[in-house]
């Protein structure tokens, strides 16, 4: 029989596209922790995520190619018993609502100390739910919120096409992430365009912001706040 000290420690994924935070946060988690891995978009944790199997994915909710949260959608679907701990620059109890979707997960601003991070993956590994205090005055809020912003209003597939879109991929590498011929893209880019009323380019670069499917750096969040 294993003692406490011989159990081997849980093993986590971090994914998250800045580098350097992403680094920080290896430091501080391997030490108690192994970490598997780093990643630095959305696609690539999920193939490594089904790949390694860790007990825990660290996840930032705005990640390029595949957000966060589609993309721990995805691994759930292959890897049922992985923890989730959310990472975002967002106190958006809307946002906190779709994350507590999935179940069994954290989420904590980006901004919180660091202690927190720990705490959560500690909830997660007992097979609970965390969520930061900066929202827990709003918890039924978090409870009650019928996820309007991150709906089912888009198939999997436009989501996608609408977040690689907004990111400024042109069509070819469009159609290169997906797979799929250039025409297919064109054909559900328009589709999107004509079924939300959505003129330019400018418009759907709003229309994946109000979805959660592209992040906004911290310097331009109170304009588009204002704007959405």
């Amino acid at each position: 029989m294993q003692t406490i000290e011989q159990r081997p420690r849980p093993q986590l994924l971090i994914a998250d596209d800045h580098a350097i935070f992403a680094e920080a946060l290896r430091v501080l988690l391997e030490k108690t922790y192994v970490v598997a891995g780093i990643v630095s978009d959305g696609r690539a944790l999920v193939s490594e995520a089904i790949r390694l199997k860790p007990d825990v994915l660290v996840v930032d909710i705005g990640m390029p190619l595949l957000n966060g949260l589609d993309a721990a959608r995805r691994v759930r679907e292959q890897v049922p018993n992985i923890g989730l701990v959310f990472l975002t620059m967002r106190d958006d109890p809307n946002l906190a609502a779709a994350a507590a979707e999935l179940k069994r997960v954290g989420f904590v601003l980006k901004s919180s100390a660091a202690r927190e991070l720990l705490t959560a993956i500690g909830h997660v590994l007992r097979n609970e739910s965390y969520l930061t205090p900066r929202l827990r005055a709003q918890d039924e809020v978090v409870r009650k919120t019928p996820v309007q912003q991150f709906s089912k209003t888009l198939t999997t597939r436009q989501r996608d096409v609408v977040q690689l879109f907004a990111e400024g991929c042109s069509n070819k590498q469009v159609a290169g992430h997906l797979n799929l011929s250039e025409k297919t893209i064109e054909f559900h880019k328009r589709h999107i365009m004509q079924s939300f009323n959505l003129k330019s380019n400018a418009d759907l670069v709003l229309f994946a912001l109000k979805r959660g499917l592209i992040s906004i750096p911290s310097e331009t969040a109170q304009f588009y706040k204002k704007t959405l």
